[in-house]
């Protein structure tokens, strides 16, 4: 089942570029989380995270979220409370609509969804 061809996203008013750059990158870092296998319920087993990506991504090291104008952490903090994009589709889409992801997975799942590099 389709629900809609288009391409839906959030939308934020124009003249608000910091607002717009923070919904942006909290969108990639749900799609960045799934792909990295970081969800809601593992997250803590990332702390000890060896790979710089991973680490940069949570924002152990270096500051990815205040050169974004967010807390250096803040994909740590949104995955914590609502899960990676996979979980948000299964809860809000899958079991209730019974809609398999399709194109709606990630590009390495044969999907279009992919996140930009956190860096």
């Amino acid at each position: 089942m389709v629900i809609s061809k288009e391409p839906l996203a959030p939308v934020v008013a124009d003249g608000d570029p910091p607002w717009s750059n923070a919904v942006r990158s909290i969108v990639f870092s749900l799609i960045q989380g799934e792909e990295f296998g970081i969800n809601s319920q593992n997250i803590a087993t990332f702390a000890d995270s060896k790979d710089p990506s991973i680490r940069r991504f949570l924002g152990i090291d270096e500051k990815l979220g205040e050169d974004m104008g967010l807390p250096n952490d803040f994909a740590k903090r949104v995955l914590k409370q609502v899960g990676n994009y996979a979980e948000i589709y299964e809860c809000e889409i899958g079991k209730t609509l019974q809609l398999d992801r399709g194109l709606n997975n990630l590009w390495t799942k044969g999907g279009l969804l992919y996140s930009p590099p956190f860096r």
